[in-house]
């Protein structure tokens, strides 16, 4: 059941030159480094770089194990990784991961051959287990204008990119960390919140489903749940789903681990992705990923996941989330919610890659 591009490899391709004012060959041609492909297809081995514009706004540098500045798209690709995740908000702050920021990132990964999965979070701000806010544009709508406010959202994005010509959009999550629904409301005939109205979830999920297919026919619609290492957790959320006739074709999932329980977290986490498989005749997809940038065991855990996930066949791949933020930089968005600043990246404190990405650059 694993994805396999309708071409055989994608092949990205970076010619790498270096031209001198005196040359040193014996008959004074410019020197030229070596042309570099890489392999872009197969298993995806990803990250979310949604900040990336923000940063870049805030002067933020990227660099090399060489110390040398990169653009931090061709510094991931150098490090292992083949494929993008960025996420949609409706009406947000600035436009950070607004319409026009997510064609102006997806662009840029498509012409260095990344792979991409667009993630909806169907909120002006974050959507995650604690926060599910109806965008305000949606505010006072009915069920019916609810569903039809996802799929024109969703479809309104998405023919943007397309229109853009981004044709590499592999995956796409209707929802963001959706342990119990989003689209939350205190009129219980509107809410998505799956406790109150699991039916009006299934709903709103089967209207971006639709909405996705119109687009880009071949894109697989991800269903995204928080803490892979809970099955119980994960088998309610897909049994209301599938009880009430949602459609999907992958389940993802989220894993943060501490120090003390990464190891029980990756085992019952690679464990759940074979029992969902199973339980659902879906595939699993890993789509966000992250450990305190300075543990000792974020790059065993990045290992054991990898290697881990590489060997189940129904596994279509991993995505570390934000991993280029380093040095306590924060978004606008933190800076208004008096959040902390994110620390689980995987840039070290000088702008550059961790052994995280080992686990990428090394994968059998």
């Amino acid at each position: 059941m694993k994805n396999i591009l309708g071409k055989a490899m994608l092949l990205a391709t970076a010619l790498l030159f270096s031209i001198t004012g005196t040359s040193c060959s014996s008959d004074d041609s410019p020197v030229h480094e070596q042309e570099k492909t890489y392999d872009m297809s197969g298993f995806a081995k990803g990250a979310d770089v949604s900040w990336l514009t923000e940063m870049e706004k805030d002067g933020v540098k990227f660099y090399n194990q060489n110390g040398k500045a990169t653009e931090c798209m061709k510094l991931l690709r150098e490090e292992g990784t083949n494929s993008i995740r960025l996420r949609v908000w409706v009406n947000p702050e600035g436009g950070w991961c607004g319409k026009d920021d997510v064609i102006a990132k997806a662009w840029r990964a498509q012409q260095l051959g990344f792979r991409l999965m667009i993630d909806f979070h169907y909120s002006d701000s974050w959507a995650d287990p604690a926060h599910q806010t109806v965008p305000a544009a949606w505010q006072g709508y009915t069920a019916e204008q609810m569903k039809q406010a996802v799929a024109d959202h969703t479809k309104d994005v998405l023919k943007a990119l397309k229109d853009r010509g981004v044709t590499n959009v592999e995956w796409v999550q209707v929802g963001n960390e959706t342990r119990d629904g989003m689209l939350w409301n205190s009129d219980e005939a509107v809410t998505a919140q799956v406790s109150k109205n699991a039916d009006n979830f299934a709903a709103y999920i089967n209207a971006g489903y639709d909405a996705v297919k119109e687009v880009y026919p071949n894109a697989k619609v991800i269903v995204h749940v928080d803490q892979g290492q809970d099955l119980g957790g994960l088998t309610w959320l897909y049994d209301k789903l599938k009880d009430n006739g949602g459609k999907w074709d992958v389940i993802g999932l989220s894993l943060y681990p501490e120090d003390d329980n990464w190891q029980s977290y990756a085992e019952n986490c690679l464990s759940n992705i074979q029992t969902l498989s199973s339980m659902y005749g879906k595939d699993v997809i890993i789509s966000e990923i992250g450990m305190w940038w300075g543990s000792e065991q974020a790059a065993p855990l990045m290992k054991k996941m990898v290697d881990g996930c590489k060997k189940i066949s129904t596994c279509e791949g991993i995505f570390y989330w934000e991993p280029e933020v380093y040095n306590n930089w924060k978004p606008a968005n933190y800076i208004t919610l008096g959040w902390e600043a994110y620390t689980k990246g995987a840039f070290d404190n000088s702008g550059k890659p961790t052994a995280v990405f080992d686990a990428y650059k090394n994968i059998k």
